[in-house]
């Protein structure tokens, strides 16, 4: 009974190798993504001059949004490959990343709720510099909607805290 009991461990164990396929995913759909990120600034630099003031900051928060979402793809792939499936082997003085190893399930789920928030800030801006194409209604539901992601952000980041602050009186105690 215990053989089997330790195949179906090796077996769950090693189902976590599958997450990879999610990750190259990602990183596929992240080259994809930065194709479209190359168009939307060959636009912008193609029309820059006949550009409005308020279109040529639509144009570049639009740049920043997508620079953003690249960024919350990267850090998804890499601490999750890290949490989930294995350490990396690079350390930071060797073309590695410094944070790599310190982001836990915790704070990437705080990271990537801070990166939403953002995300939703610059899109509800686009909003209200184009204000004149939306309802009151709209505007106020989209306002909400970003509250939302605030609230949310909000209270994942104090769960994080609480456990953090759990974790350190576990190691004082043990």
């Amino acid at each position: 009974m215990k053989r089997l009991e330790l195949a179906i461990e090796s077996i769950i164990l090693a189902s976590r190798w599958l997450l990879v396929a999610f990750y190259i995913g990602l990183g596929l759909a992240l080259a994809v993504y930065a194709l479209s990120f190359f168009k939307k600034l060959y636009e912008f630099i193609t029309t820059v001059f006949l550009l409005g003031d308020t279109d040529t900051i639509l144009k570049m928060l639009g740049l920043i949004d997508a620079a953003l979402v690249a960024s919350l793809v990267v850090m998804v792939i890499i601490s999750g490959y890290e949490n989930f499936v294995s350490r990396f082997d690079a350390q930071a003085g060797e073309g590695g990343v410094h944070w790599l190893g310190t982001i836990d399930v915790g704070s990437l789920k705080v990271k990537v709720a801070s990166t939403i928030v953002a995300i939703s800030s610059i899109h509800l801006l686009q909003v209200f510099l184009n204000s004149s194409s939306y309802s009151t209604d709209q505007l106020m539901w989209l306002t909400i909607i970003h509250l939302a992601f605030v609230v949310s952000a909000l209270m994942l980041a104090y769960i994080d805290r609480l456990m953090g602050l759990s974790k350190g009186k576990k190691e004082e105690i043990g």
